[in-house]
């Protein structure tokens, strides 16, 4: 015999501004309950941000007529810090909380997000599901973004082409590629759109030949879009897709000793993996 899961099922749509509504079984003291939204700790740590939002009736076409569920708006402003965040039900005053399954996601709105050009701070918010089927929220929240928009592998080099949202690029701005865990630091000049925003860049194994190839080594990718101006982190943010490490993969680069792969990080932000290439002899 199944035990059937009694965990409430919340639905959710979010609008182009980063606006959400939730919908959710009203619970029997609606006027006490509160979706609850926790800032995931990092390990080891203790929780520390929450934030408390009141349910309201959901009404369906006809003025007055509750259609048993409740509804919260969880508004564009103040934008959240950046992290992960677990969604509960309290149901009344003092309850134990309850996670929260999924149930629709409408994500519609931020497929094309890319398109839309981003003022400073760069706020951005996905629903998604967790690894152990629970509703969760993950947010980014940055000063700018370059957003990567299309990666190439050919020709024994890799190119990006990436939009830069809440600054404008100048003459002088460089790509880094700075060595993970180290001081070391490669550039790159970029190809810069009339409009200051647009920008593609070529990385080739000699544009990363800081010492001899080493297995395991990982390249993050910034851009810098004036000389005086702190690095902007380059990934893949504005779009419906909370975790893209293992969505999108891309195929290798090998030339003298090395071979190059980008990725998406956990946060979704672009490195490139470095590991030894070593041929094989034949027997």
């Amino acid at each position: 015999m199944t035990t059937q899961d009694t965990t409430p099922r919340t639905d959710c749509a979010i609008d182009a501004d980063g606006r959400i509504t939730f919908r959710l079984p009203a619970p029997a003291d609606a006027a006490g309950a509160r979706l609850l939204l926790r800032l995931r700790p990092k390990k080891g740590r203790p929780e520390q941000t929450l934030l408390h939002l009141g349910l309201e009736p959901h009404l369906d076409l006809e003025p007055g007529a509750a259609d048993g569920r409740a509804h919260v708006v969880l508004e564009p402003h103040p934008a959240l810090p950046e992290g992960r965040w677990d969604l509960y039900l309290l149901p009344e005053e003092g309850a134990e909380r309850q996670r929260l399954r999924p149930g629709l996601r409408d994500l519609r709105a931020l497929v094309d997000g890319h398109l839309r050009d981003r003022r400073s701070p760069v706020a951005v918010r996905v629903p998604y599901v967790t690894k152990d089927g629970f509703l969760a929220l993950r947010t980014w929240l940055r000063s700018a973004h370059a957003e990567a928009l299309t990666l190439g592998v050919e020709d024994r080099a890799i190119t990006v082409t990436a939009r830069l949202h809440g600054a404008r690029l100048h003459d002088t701005a460089r790509v880094r590629l700075r060595l993970r865990g180290t001081h070391t630091v490669q550039e790159v000049r970029p190809r810069i759109d009339d409009d200051g925003r647009g920008f593609s860049f070529t990385v080739d194994p000699d544009d990363l030949a800081a010492g001899a190839p080493h297995a395991g080594r990982a390249w993050d990718a910034f851009v810098r879009p004036a000389a005086d101006a702190p690095p902007v982190r380059v990934g893949r943010l504005l779009d419906d897709v909370a975790d893209r490490k293992h969505v999108h993969v891309f195929p290798e680069v090998r030339a003298k000793g090395s071979v190059l792969r980008p990725y998406y990080t956990v946060d979704n932000d672009l490195a490139i993996e470095e590991t030894v290439h070593s041929p094989t002899c034949p027997k």
